[in-house]
């Protein structure tokens, strides 16, 4: 916080006495106390950098981030979950490689190239898409304008999302496929799609919810990359200005944040086990 120019000018004491109003003249377990005593009242500090409430900045960005987290989880879900069923049914056949081709491809694919390389495509080359933002400056705020926003940067970072949720329902499917309940439906006759859907597909759930529910984390991480290159007002690119400008009080705010989503997450995904397994009941 201070310019190394002026340190030497400045004086020893007069660093003593900001230290001192900082309380870094404190030991560390006692400024960690009452940085919890502090936060059960909801105060997160104050931001080195702006002066403003920690608290004000994170409610100010995590809804465009909860905007873009649930689309893309949603629309990865939606397109990766089809995909593995239809591999299921078909293995080995020229579409699951294909299929797995296009897995491996999207997964080792890194996420700043896949977000540099759509901006090149459709926002300079084609002008099809804005290149950053929520809104477009100069006219009025629209539902219309903010899809075009969050085109981008939601199918970047569900493109991540489909090889998993694809791979995983493969593996879940398959393996049902290969229990005696499934072919005991078919033995009486039920037709084929009320066997996957009502029989192997339920059962297949179980580590489905699993993987969608701890890939929040890696949502997140991914976030931090695509907010910065999209300028998405969230707390990705919220953390990115914090750890470059040293911010510590908002690092530790958005920290905390993310932590306790990933944690939000993780209790909704075992809340869903009891839904897609009537044997597994929460009393």
């Amino acid at each position: 916080m201070i310019n190394p120019a002026t340190r030497g000018e400045l004086g020893p004491e007069w660093v003593e006495e900001r230290k001192k109003a900082l309380g870094l003249d404190r030991p560390m377990i006692y400024r960690y106390g009452i940085w919890l005593k502090e936060l059960l009242s909801g105060n997160l500090g104050y931001s080195l950098v702006g002066g403003q409430p920690v608290a004000e900045q994170i409610g100010a960005r995590i809804g465009p981030t909860l905007l873009l987290m649930v689309s893309a989880i949603t629309l990865g879900t939606v397109i990766g979950i089809p995909l593995g069923v239809y591999s299921a049914l078909r293995p080995n056949s020229w579409t699951d490689y294909l299929l797995t081709i296009f897995g491996f491809l999207a997964i080792s694919t890194p996420v700043f190239f896949l977000g540099l390389a759509s901006m090149y495509v459709f926002a300079v080359n084609l002008k099809w898409l804005p290149t950053s933002g929520m809104r477009t400056l100069g006219i009025p705020a629209s539902t219309t304008d903010l899809i075009k926003h969050m085109i981008m940067p939601v199918s970047v970072l569900a493109l991540v999302h489909i090889p998993l949720v694809m791979r995983y329902t493969r593996a879940s499917m398959i393996e049902s496929f290969r229990q005696d309940y499934v072919t005991t439906a078919r033995a009486k006759g039920l037709r084929e799609r009320a066997v996957v859907i009502w029989h192997a597909f339920r059962n297949a759930l179980i580590p489905l919810i699993t993987i969608i529910g701890l890939s929040l984390p890696e949502l997140l991480s991914g976030a931090v990359i695509t907010e910065t290159i999209f300028q998405w007002p969230g707390m990705g690119l919220l953390a990115m200005r914090a750890v470059n400008a040293r911010d510590y009080p908002l690092v530790l705010g958005v920290i905390l944040v993310t932590a306790c989503m990933v944690l939000i997450s993780n209790l909704i995904a075992d809340l869903c086990y009891a839904v897609a397994d009537p044997r597994i009941r929460y009393r």
